[in-house]
């Protein structure tokens, strides 16, 4: 097996992001905890992960605080994955990853569903950057400065 190459020191918050949330099947990891899947059995029904796979994925999640485990809400012996603070801090990249699907994807008719909010029923507007002077912001009007 390749030892993947750490990216937590890298002076680049995206690299360093990356290293944190490792690989796509961790972001369907997230992306199913979002929607309400809590354990170990209904992580492997819902993505059809090899069990193996799973359970470094989710003991990685854990390891860097993405996901908690607890006790089960239904007072089995069994535990929960639940997103901590810092893990449903990446519901933005989420919906970002989402709606730039939904915007390029060659064939987005296939896309099933679209992100409401609960209380209206309503889809979701798109991101927007916005300058700390309330203006929207494009790619070609940010850069980068030194701390």
């Amino acid at each position: 097996m390749v030892k993947r190459t750490s990216l937590e020191g890298d002076a680049c918050p995206i690299a360093r992001s990356l290293d944190a949330i490792g690989d796509w099947w961790s972001l369907l990891i997230i992306r199913d905890a979002f929607l309400g899947v809590r354990r170990f059995s209904a992580f492997q029904r819902s993505l059809g992960m090899a069990k193996n796979i799973l359970t470094v994925r989710l003991r990685a999640l854990v390891d860097r605080g993405i996901l908690a485990t607890e006790p089960a809400s239904d007072g089995s012996s069994y535990r929960d994955y639940v997103l901590t603070a810092k893990g449903r801090g990446l519901f933005p990249i989420l919906v970002a990853l989402r709606q730039w699907s939904e915007e390029f994807d060659a064939h987005p008719e296939e896309i099933a569903t679209v992100l409401v909010d609960r209380a209206h029923r309503r889809p979701v507007r798109k991101l927007v950057l916005y300058a700390d002077d309330g203006t929207p912001l494009a790619p070609e009007e940010t850069s980068l400065a030194p701390r």
